[in-house]
């Protein structure tokens, strides 16, 4: 009985500490980001390459996967109700379906998994290859030069490429509705918009906003937590990928009770 009370008190201890460690981390790169803008132009340089990377570059997947989902939600629709093209239920469905949920769950896993690998693998690297230890002798801070433009490139390219996952998917379901029940495109955007409310573009550009710190934040401190040996990198990578899907997920049940229950 003793020993199993140490193992669970060791346990508990052990989160408890995992857990001061990763608002100690976070803590800080909310203090580091107001003197972000102050630095020299290398830390905004890592900033554009983080967003053509987590954005420019994931362009074609994203459509890719926007197109198929809008596609596939009218077909799914249509073999349940054989007039679905022509219901008024299509745009509720389609406005619930993709710009609340699943628009910014699936471009946070894509992201996740572009994105976040490289930047956990990337800083992990750099701390066996003991770059992180240079910056720090030289009296640089790592959380500003190597996680802050990082977060910041990822939140960006989050928010723009949610917006850019929507519009593709509702596209690509008036494709395929145009194929069952001929739909003039200014009569689906119309009657679409009237469907929409402020809570679902607050909705989603809240997501998109968490999502991406979330992504930015996990991957990087599992990225930093790298103890000098190779083998650990694809270790942390993995964990980070886990984490971030996990809490996604997590974060998107919180906002979505707060926004549509409360």
């Amino acid at each position: 009985m003793q020993k199993i009370s140490f193992a669970i008190g060791r346990q508990v201890f052990a989160l408890f500490t995992k857990c001061v460690a990763i608002s100690s981390f976070v803590f800080e790169i909310l203090y580091e980001l107001k003197n972000f803008f102050l630095q020299r132009k290398i830390t905004r340089l890592i900033l554009i390459r983080q967003i053509l990377f987590t954005g420019f570059e994931a362009l074609g997947i994203i459509a890719f996967v926007a197109v198929a989902v809008g596609g596939i939600i009218i077909l799914e629709g249509s073999a349940i109700l054989p007039d679905f093209g022509r219901s008024s239920l299509l745009y509720t469905i389609l406005v619930i379906v993709i710009i609340r949920e699943l628009g910014g769950l699936l471009t946070g896993f894509i992201i996740t998994a572009r994105s976040g690998t490289a930047i956990a693998a990337e800083l992990g690297n750099m701390v066996v290859n003991q770059e992180v230890e240079a910056l720090v002798s030289f009296g640089i801070s790592p959380v500003l030069y190597l996680v802050v433009p990082r977060l910041l490139g990822v939140m960006l390219s989050m928010i723009a490429l949610n917006i850019y996952f929507n519009a593709l998917a509702l596209a690509g379901g008036w494709l395929v509705t145009h194929l069952f029940a001929p739909i003039p495109l200014m009569e689906f955007i119309q009657k679409l918009f009237s469907e929409i409310s402020g809570r679902d573009i607050f909705s989603s550009f809240i997501k998109s906003l968490f999502f991406g710190f979330v992504i930015a934040v996990v991957s990087s401190y599992q990225g930093l937590q790298v103890n000098f040996a190779s083998t650990e990198v694809p270790q942390r990578t993995i964990k980070g990928v886990v984490l971030s899907l996990t809490w996604i997920i997590i974060f998107d049940i919180i906002i979505t009770a707060i926004v549509y229950l409360a």
